[in-house]
């Protein structure tokens, strides 16, 4: 008994112990920041250390040295902003000036459907050339779609559908963090919901996420409520996580932002988690002939598109239908920009003499042009950005285009100078949430998102006081202000507002025990495990209070060469959902030798025959083991013990 109790006190001792000693050298320090975690929690001030491509510590590190120091006195440190939502130019990813001065350090492509359907070899290419930003991708399904049943409106075989089940896959065996659709572009647009489901549902097992482009048809008076509904009934009837992605209430429907929330919050309430994503502006970007064009008029693809053009009666009735389609979603011609000549639809008009719809059949004729179309009302939109589950992306990404949408240089920038500063929408903890930790969880990210031990060292420090956009619809690519460093994997690409070039970015993947989940730290968590994986022997008996910003308790390791052996002296968040948690820290060694380390808890492994428990322990120097121990060994959950006790470690197996 006494032996017992010296042991749980000395777990709390070591829960309790300092940050760091004050002597410790880092690689990179930030000073006297106020630092905005991305969980939500108050700010507090703080200094962030940094070793290698890890988050070291955080706290008071008072006489502590390193080889690069930043001032961060009166400005936030926040973990790298993730875009989601990402249309990233792979020529622009060695640079990624438009997104680094965001403070964005992670971007998942393939957005909308699009992309490579390979991704295994998208990530080695674009990695190959050099990365000034993290790169992850979705598979996607309109490519999926696209490239087994071809442009034209018709429906797919079982034999093609069981092909687009393997593509689908395949592309989540290769790491992508979701699959992606935009049923609004053609030819997507002609897949029945019962065929979507029967495609993407193959990544029911992989608990992941399916963002999608909402459908809104002629049918339905081209309504976003509809085509929101179909989004969340998709994903839920294939098992996935529904994100509403760029999200808006367009044209006639302005106003009903409070009827779109409904829906999302009844699709939570029946268990299956609703999510969405935004970008701060009311205008979108796309092709000029994707959204107003008829979709029958577009089948087959263009080539079709252009001989229904010739012919009279058929260019009548589209020309009075895509009036119509400009009319319910853009507010009609007047909501039509060019950027790539920097005009108003409604002036090409009287240029021409020609009516709206005329007018767009002509410009398509010579060549599809992008369009800016503008949608929403403003309280809509600050409706749609309060929403809790709502993260914030650009719909945009690394470019040097300067004929685009100024999301593509502003968005992150705004939403914290715009929103939050001058408007109050948004506190300063809760935008910083919305760019981090909650588009991590959303798609499964386990060590990035937030700033504590352990954690991927991606790091935004931008000033409070003067953090904003300045690109507009005629002006989109001015830089904003602001952003004064971001850190990617430890290393630092934009010093003092200025790129570096210093190409640490990394192509991310994911794995089967990396969910797509709820961020929700209201409530306590514990997790406690004891057993033996790979010949390693592990202890764990983790809390973290609802008030806590760091977990509390104790973990040991000993295992073989290379095992981050030792105890648990630096702790982060503990993440959780259900049967599943995760945490990252630091190791320190009976030497005193410290070594980040990650480890995630799955009472279900998805891809295993008997579903057992998984185990995965990840550390630096390529260390990885995992392994399955039956469901009962694992305790989770998240009602936590008042007390956490140190855990003993299992005698090894003979």
């Amino acid at each position: 008994m006494k032996f017992a109790m010296l042991l749980a006190a000395l777990g709390a001792a070591l829960a309790q112990a300092p940050a760091a000693p004050r002597s410790r050298s880092f690689d990179l320090l930030i000073l006297h920041g106020t630092v905005l975690d991305g969980t939500g929690v108050p700010a507090y001030r703080a200094d962030v250390a940094i070793t290698e491509d890890r988050i070291a510590s955080i706290g008071d590190l008072a006489g502590a040295r390193a080889s690069i120091e930043i001032d961060a006195t009166g400005l936030f440190v926040a973990p790298g902003f993730i875009n989601i939502h990402s249309h990233a130019v792979p020529s622009a990813l060695p640079t990624a000036w438009n997104m680094l001065t965001q403070g964005v350090t992670t971007e998942i492509v393939n957005p909308d459907g699009g992309g490579p359907i390979d991704v295994e070899r998208q990530l080695a290419t674009l990695a190959a050339g050099g990365l000034a930003v993290n790169v992850g991708p979705y598979v996607g399904f309109n490519s999926v779609w696209a490239s087994v049943v071809g442009p034209a409106n018709r429906r797919a075989t079982d034999e093609e559908i069981e092909r687009m089940r393997t593509l689908v896959g395949d592309g989540l065996s290769h790491g992508a963090w979701g699959v992606s659709a935009g049923l609004d572009y053609k030819p997507a647009y002609y897949a029945p919901a019962d065929d979507v489901v029967k495609v993407v549902s193959a990544a029911a097992k992989w608990r992941t996420n399916f963002p999608n482009h909402d459908r809104l048809t002629p049918e339905s008076g081209y309504s976003s409520r509809t085509g929101i509904a179909e989004t969340i009934a998709i994903a839920e009837r294939a098992g996935l996580v529904p994100v509403v992605t760029h999200m808006k209430i367009q044209g006639r429907e302005q106003g009903l932002a409070k009827d779109v929330i409904g829906m999302m919050d009844a699709a939570t309430a029946r268990n299956h988690y609703t999510a969405a994503d935004a970008y701060p502006y009311l205008a979108g970007q796309t092709a000029l002939d994707a959204l107003i064009i008829p979709a029958w008029a577009q089948d087959g693809g263009r080539a079709e598109m252009l001989k229904r053009f010739a012919d009279p009666q058929l260019r009548a009735r589209i020309v009075k239908e895509a009036e119509e389609a400009m009319d319910a979603r853009f507010n009609g011609a007047a909501g039509v920009y060019l950027p790539s000549t920097g005009r108003q639809l409604v002036d090409v008009m009287h240029e021409m003499d020609a009516g709206a719809g005329e007018t767009v059949v002509r410009i398509v004729e010579q060549e599809n042009t992008s369009a800016i179309l503008r949608f929403g009302s403003e309280p809509d939109l600050v409706a749609v950005l309060q929403y809790p589950a709502t993260a914030i992306a650009c719909d945009c990404g690394a470019t040097t285009a300067t004929r685009t949408h100024p999301r593509a240089y502003g968005t992150f920038p705004r939403v914290l100078g715009h929103y939050v500063r001058e408007t109050h929408a948004l506190t300063w903890e809760n935008a910083v949430r919305k760019m981090t930790a909650l588009p991590a969880s959303t798609i499964g990210l386990v060590d990035r998102g937030l700033l504590a031990p352990g954690m991927a060292a991606d790091v935004t420090v931008f000033d409070p006081r003067t953090v904003i956009d300045h690109a507009t619809y005629d002006e989109p690519a001015v830089l904003s202000d602001g952003i004064r460093y971001v850190i990617v994997n430890g290393r630092l690409e934009l010093a003092d507002g200025k790129p570096t070039e210093e190409h640490a970015g990394r192509a991310l993947v994911r794995t089967e025990h990396m969910p797509s989940r709820p961020f929700d730290l209201a409530r306590g968590r514990h997790v406690s495990f004891s057993g033996t994986i790979e010949g390693t022997r592990i202890a764990i008996d983790l809390t973290q209070a609802a008030s806590d910003r760091r977990a509390r308790g104790a973990m040991r390791i000993d295992g073989g060469s290379g095992a981050p052996n030792g105890e648990m002296r630096e702790f982060g968040v503990l993440q959780a959902a259900d049967g599943w948690a995760s945490v990252t820290g630091w190791m320190t060694s009976p030497a005193g030798e410290a070594r980040p380390i990650t480890v995630i808890l799955d009472r279900s492994d998805p891809l295993a025959p008997d579903q057992r428990a998984t185990i995965v322990v990840e550390a630096d120097r390529g260390y990885r083991i995992s392994g399955s121990i039956a469901p009962e060994a694992l305790k989770l959950s998240l009602t936590p013990p008042r007390l956490p006790r140190r855990p003993a470690l299992p005698s090894p197996r003979r």
